[in-house]
């Protein structure tokens, strides 16, 4: 019989029933049964002292590690037993904890008991969200620059970005006029981003710190970096001038070459012998040259006649030799001079996909001022006529078949115009055409189809 109400129990070593143990002995004593969580409203985040903030769902695993160590201290006193959510409304500011605790009482009789624990959630900011709102938020700024009329590079650039999840870190991502400014919270990950350009574009990159504040009794410093990254100026179809130095170092390639691609170096080919050669950042920056025309400048040509030529003799010393295109030599003639007889020759790397009849952009170099350095020194009969540089499609109905899209960076714009969405376009085209740049890039399929 129970030695306090005699009513017929098993026999347990404290002689008692389950409710005259629990009236003599309450084992949820000490343990608190309210609580506070802080969360910041502007990040959804949850305070997890002494500082630091983390992101938790509703009735998550981390939400209620992070609700049972604000009791932990109480709950050494205890055995814990299983510990779950109480179903609460999302709004109503109250998380409800249920506990099942055990512990060991009179003579060594184990007592469970299940109890609730109730937090409010108190709104407070986070120290990020107050710089933010402060105007004073970020800590250090990467300014990617390039001085070119087209931004091809910036485009295909972005897309990286996207792929390997750059943008996360950044607070905002400005739009100006020769780039991007990235912003970042800390310097850490703008010294990621800085490492991250040097490998996917060829380019440059210089630093400095400004002293914002200086806390003399704890020797606390707060600096404000600045990244400044040059991508090397030369984009996709430009034709270049290379120095006799530079020129004579890649196999003894023509002076005047096409750029055919920009990734982590710059490609070019030699349209008279389709010998080819890889550019780096480095060697660019210690042999510098610029681009001769302007895309704007492209003028239209058709085909008249084409030969596919035999394949020349390499010299010696000669680079390696592009696989990928056909030599041809080819009369073209301008389109806007059709009623005339006025014809050029010349020697092109795109023999492969030209027939006569075809349109063609071009450079015409023998009715233009050049103003380069190492053009103006060459020999007169060294420099081509003619550089063609892609063939010519019908953009329109390119444009309507294409079910595909990419995605963008949110940024801050100073004002798109015309002239950008039809260098977007451009670069649409380019991916269409160019299976190397294409696959490093994600594809997705647009559900808007014509």
């Amino acid at each position: 019989l129970c030695c306090q109400c005699g009513v017929a129990i098993p026999p347990n070593p404290a002689n008692m029933c389950v409710g005259c143990l629990r009236a003599q002995v309450d084992i949820t004593e000490g343990i608190p049964k309210q609580g506070t969580l802080h969360f910041c409203k502007q990040c959804e985040r949850y305070l997890q002292p002494p500082g630091t903030w983390i992101q938790c769902a509703l009735e998550s695993r981390e939400l209620l590690a992070l609700c049972l160590k604000k009791i932990k201290a109480s709950l050494s006193k205890v055995r814990l037993i299983d510990a779950g959510f109480i179903w609460t409304e999302p709004h109503s500011k109250r998380l409800k904890l249920k506990l099942t605790v055990q512990k060991e009482v009179i003579n060594g009789a184990v007592l469970q008991q299940v109890f609730m624990v109730e937090y409010i959630i108190q709104s407070q900011m986070c120290e990020d969200c107050h710089r933010i709102e402060a105007k004073d938020f970020w800590k250090a700024v990467v300014q990617v620059r390039q001085k070119t009329l087209h931004k091809k590079t910036f485009y295909y650039l972005e897309q990286l970005i996207l792929k390997h999840r750059l943008h996360q870190n950044t607070l905002r991502i400005k739009e100006i006029h020769d780039g991007l400014d990235f912003y970042y919270s800390s310097k850490q990950h703008a010294q990621k981003m800085v490492d991250f350009l040097q490998c996917t574009v060829p380019c440059r990159s210089k630093s400095s710190q400004r002293l914002i504040s200086h806390d003399i009794h704890s020797n606390v410093y707060n600096y404000k970096s600045t990244f400044s990254v040059e991508i090397v100026p030369i984009c996709k179809d430009n034709v270049v001038c290379l120095s006799p130095k530079l020129a004579q170092s890649l196999g003894n390639m023509s002076q005047i070459c096409v750029c055919i691609r920009v990734t982590s170096t710059i490609h070019l080919i030699d349209p008279t012998t389709l010998q080819i050669a890889e550019i780096d950042g480095n060697t660019y920056w210690r042999h510098p040259f610029n681009s001769l025309f302007h895309p704007k400048q492209l003028e239209e040509f058709i085909i008249m006649d084409i030969n596919r030529a035999q394949g020349k003799k390499k010299v010696a010393g000669a680079g390696a030799i592009s696989n990928k295109h056909t030599l041809a030599e080819a009369w073209v003639q301008k389109t806007s001079e059709l009623n005339t007889d006025h014809q050029y020759f010349c020697c092109t790397h795109l023999g492969h996909i030209l027939n006569p009849g075809d349109l063609v952009l071009g450079f015409d170099l023998a009715n233009c001022n050049l103003n380069d350095e190492f053009a103006n020194k060459m020999n007169p009969h060294h420099i081509p006529d003619v550089i063609l540089i892609k063939k010519s499609y019908d953009r329109s109905k390119r444009q309507r078949r294409r079910n595909w899209k990419l995605k963008e960076l949110e940024r801050d714009r100073e004002g798109a115009d015309t002239d950008d969405e039809r260098q977007y376009q451009d670069f649409l085209e380019d991916l269409e055409e160019d299976e190397a740049i294409r696959k490093n890039i994600n594809i997705y399929r647009s559900k808007a189809l014509p």
